[in-house]
């Protein structure tokens, strides 16, 4: 398997990057163990999740995720052989997105202790913290490269005029860099990465990892109608986002890609990403073993050009 340069690190990670916002969520820990073995016995060992992971459900407070990865790393001692990613700075019961180096120093502590490590490989900013400048956030990371305890520094969410303004920063006061960002792309959300962070994080070297690489699920094709849709809470909610004759087109461009390939939607759609010059990994998660056959597949399949200007021509947006 071909394997990825982070940034400009050294760190070098496989072209997809396992989700895990499950864990603890829709898969519980038992779950979360097999999904984690099958990935690592396949090679894929670059882990994204967060502090918030999965605060959003009754009576989690957060850290679940975090907790099951380091229980799994702590039962198969293999945290040499991982890259974990993980981020700081969502809602975690402090009411706003928090990046004050105070707040930094007292999470990276309880993401270390949830993952029973002493270092994180690639810590992020989950969400942009306008109200605390980057001098102060850059200077936070920077004791905590130098203390061992973060390898390299990242961002989420972040747009393009803040990721240049924050780049700036770091050359300025000989900072770390952010050198890696996580936005949304996927073939139906292209416009929002392609027109203004794209040109940004190519110029600088940075690794991208986007997240919904499936657009939430709709990209696997389990939702093609309305009446697909409302078989879910997760599919209502995508009716009106995606769900439209520029979302069937894509559909059907899909399918005639994997039917080229004996393949699948999930297969070539994740494909097409990890195809994408400046894309370093995509991120996809699996709740059940099953679907973990066409996650580790996408690795392996090799688009045609046909097969990605069908697919551009099929998502093309403007502006």
């Amino acid at each position: 398997m071909e394997l990825r340069r982070l940034g400009r690190s050294d760190i070098l990670v496989p072209p997809l990057c396992i989700g895990g916002n499950v864990f603890g969520w829709t898969a519980d820990e038992t779950a979360s163990f097999r999904l984690l073995d099958a990935l690592f016995e396949a090679g894929f060992g670059f882990i994204d999740t967060a502090d918030v992971y999965s605060r959003w459900v009754d009576g989690h407070r957060g850290g679940e995720s975090e907790t099951i990865i380091g229980k799994w790393m702590k039962a198969r001692g293999n945290r040499d052989r991982l890259v974990i990613a993980t981020k700081v700075g969502a809602d975690m019961g402090q009411g706003r997105v928090n990046l004050g180096p105070g707040y930094i120093r007292t999470a990276i502590e309880a993401s270390l202790a949830r993952l029973q490590t002493d270092y994180i490989d690639l810590y992020q900013s989950h969400y942009d913290d306008p109200d605390t400048p980057f001098e102060e956030v850059l200077g936070a990371y920077d004791e905590l490269v130098r203390a061992g305890k973060v390898r390299l520094i990242g961002a989420s969410n972040l747009s393009a005029p803040r990721l240049f303004e924050a780049l700036a920063v770091s050359t300025r006061e000989k900072l770390p860099r952010y050198e890696t960002l996580q936005p949304e792309y996927n073939l139906y959300a292209r416009a929002g990465y392609e027109a203004d962070i794209e040109p940004v994080c190519a110029a600088n070297g940075l690794g991208v990892i986007p997240y919904f690489s499936l657009a939430a699920g709709f990209l696997t094709g389990k939702y093609r109608s309305r009446a697909d849709a409302q078989k879910s809470v997760r599919g209502r909610s995508l009716v009106d986002k995606y769900l439209n004759p520029r979302g069937e087109g894509i559909l059907a461009a899909l399918d005639e890609v994997a039917a080229t390939h004996g393949a699948t939607p999930t297969r070539v759609a994740l494909a097409w990403v990890m195809a994408r010059p400046s894309i370093t990994a995509a991120i996809a998660s699996a709740s059940r073993i099953e679907q973990l056959a066409d996650l580790i597949a996408s690795a392996d399949l090799t688009l045609t050009g046909a097969d990605m200007a069908r697919l551009d021509k099929a998502s093309a947006w403007k502006e």
